[in-house]
């Protein structure tokens, strides 16, 4: 398996996963040409491309789909009311556009989509299941029990650690920005995150932690304060690695 992390972040999101042979993109986020090279940068072929897996409609996660669909023909798969609420619905041809409820299989690979706690129409993540088993859960206000169950059993998972709470309550947003993304339906702190993977009973051996605020975080604290809940829990069998928006990074078992 071998999960490329493009760019995360707020001004662009897409994850590249090849496993048993089919090639996905969870979102895309960043500019057609941005993908492309990307993925060539890694030994891959947006050509080759069996899927896009959108999360939902914010513009982060599919500013580059017009173009992956009219000049590639790329397959994308959404649940019907994310299709619905994306501002360029009306422009992917319709060849292309795949809704899905709850799972899809592509050969020995089933894509399942897991809902979220996000403000967006039917926000959801993904599992990508198959010999090895990859999890990317972002843009979520809490993880509740049934989303801890989703986050079992990954072998890589990509999961936000969008801000630090002090930061983000010091810092310079409004009020109302601040309240939308400390709420239920807004974005997981780094402390957040770290102890819903130090609950499972099925750790991930890479964690990937993503969507980091430019704003209100700062990688090398976003690193810390995980591996502080780690050693706290008594954990040292999961390797962090850290995303970032403008460089891609990869990781493969």
């Amino acid at each position: 398996m071998q999960v490329a992390v493009l760019a995360s972040g707020s001004k662009g999101n897409a994850t590249f996963i090849e496993l048993d042979g089919k090639k996905l993109l969870i979102d895309a986020g960043i500019s057609a040409r941005r993908i492309r090279q990307e993925l060539e940068g890694i030994g891959q072929r947006v050509e080759e491309l069996d899927g896009v897996f959108i999360t939902h409609e914010h513009g982060d996660h599919i500013s580059g789909l017009v173009t992956l669909t009219k000049k590639y023909g790329v397959q994308v798969y959404s649940r019907p009311e994310t299709f619905r609420a994306m501002s360029c619905y009306r422009e992917l041809p319709i060849e292309c556009i795949n809704p899905i409820i709850d799972r899809v299989r592509l050969d020995r690979v089933t894509v399942r989509a897991f809902d979220i706690p996000h403000d967006a129409a039917n926000p959801v993540g993904y599992v990508v299941q198959g010999s090895s088993r990859c999890v990317v859960a972002t843009d979520m206000g809490f993880v509740d029990s049934s989303l801890q169950e989703m986050l079992e059993g990954a072998r890589v998972m990509v999961l936000e650690t969008n801000h630090d709470v002090e930061m983000l309550k010091n810092g310079s947003y409004p009020y109302s920005l601040k309240k939308r993304i400390l709420g239920a339906r807004g974005h997981l702190s780094n402390r957040d995150a770290a102890l819903a993977v130090a609950g499972l009973r099925q750790r991930p051996r890479k964690l990937l932690l993503a969507h980091l605020s430019e704003s209100n975080n700062r990688p090398e604290l976003a690193r810390e304060t995980v591996q502080a809940v780690f050693s706290q829990q008594g954990i040292n069998d999961v390797e962090l690695y850290l995303t970032d928006q403008n460089q891609c990074t990869c990781v493969q078992l």
